[in-house]
């Protein structure tokens, strides 16, 4: 617990001053606020691109673009379904992932912009993820049919809820970056202890993701008493965990086995966007034109 809220560590192993944790640009460290880089750990150099600039994480800015054409072929793929309980809340969490995609790429990418510019990309980065990660924990209500999935009021107060999660991550992030206020000006150097942002990015996801875990288990155990389905859920946890084994441990090791090409933070992208695949085809199973539905002698099938 002493190392609550604290960055230092984490932008270091992960690619130190080009890390491929988006919240390490705000901070005086990183090369957005002409910082040398946190001393230690292993420096993402990448590839170079000519004009003196360089790629620092190439790889995850081609799965980026790999991992937005798919999540548009889900979209597709959703609206073509006839029988899809929850549609539209699955669509609204595609469209987030495609937004944290297309933020990837000009944030831990290393795709060369202005600084500023960067920055604001890291702080829609960091909202986004809040965001969705929001939006797919709502998605695991959307079975227990509390509301009418894809009318106004289900759709409407799942928007109206992640917009002001957006809006809020998104301020603290801005002003953490551009020192608007100066009211998080204590955060940007060493140990780079910035609490609201740990808990809005490392922890408050983390406990969206799980309690989706939960709902939708007990949905797919209990409710409908179908144990497939759960293969894929598991699949899904499983390749997220997998993810940020390889960003938050493995990371430093492959970068420094490469002389700092390549890191952990490219397979975290790879199997974040099969963990979302995996999502996906959970919720495409579930919701099957042709599920079996639960008889009762003489009285026909259920609708």
């Amino acid at each position: 617990m002493s190392r609550y809220g604290k960055f230092d560590d984490f932008c270091r192993d992960t690619g130190n001053s080009w890390s491929t944790l988006p919240v390490c640009y705000l901070f005086a460290q990183a090369p957005t606020r002409n910082g040398g880089g946190w001393e230690g750990g292993c420096t993402l150099q990448g590839f170079p691109v000519g004009g003196g600039n360089r790629l620092h994480n190439l790889g995850s800015i081609i799965l980026c673009g790999i991992a937005i054409l798919t999540t548009f072929f889900l979209l597709w793929r959703s609206e073509r379904k006839k029988a899809a309980v929850g549609r539209r809340e699955m669509q609204l969490f595609l469209i987030g992932y495609i937004i944290i995609s297309i933020c990837e790429i000009f944030t831990i990418g290393g795709f060369p912009l202005n600084d500023s510019v960067r920055l604001a990309f890291v702080a829609v980065h960091i909202a986004a993820i809040v965001a969705t990660t929001w939006i797919l924990m709502l998605n695991g209500l959307v079975g227990y049919q509390l509301l009418d999935d894809g009318t106004p009021i289900s759709i409407g107060l799942l928007l109206i809820s992640a917009i002001i999660l957006f809006v809020g991550t998104g301020y603290i992030a801005l002003d953490t970056g551009f020192s608007w206020t100066g009211y998080w000006d204590d955060t940007l150097s060493l140990p780079n202890q910035a609490y609201a942002l740990y808990t809005l990015y490392q922890l408050v996801p983390l406990v969206f993701l799980f309690i989706f875990f939960c709902l939708e288990s007990f949905l797919v155990l209990r409710v409908l008493g179908e144990r497939k389905p759960m293969l894929y859920l598991l699949g899904a946890a499983l390749l997220f965990a997998i993810g940020q084994v390889f960003q938050y441990v493995i990371s430093v090791h492959i970068c420094t086995g490469t002389s700092g090409k390549i890191n952990g933070g490219l397979f975290e992208t790879l199997f974040t966007l099969l963990s979302v695949v995996m999502i996906w085809v959970f919720w495409s199973s579930i919701t099957e034109d042709d599920w079996p539905m639960p008889t009762v002698a003489g009285s026909g099938t259920y609708t």
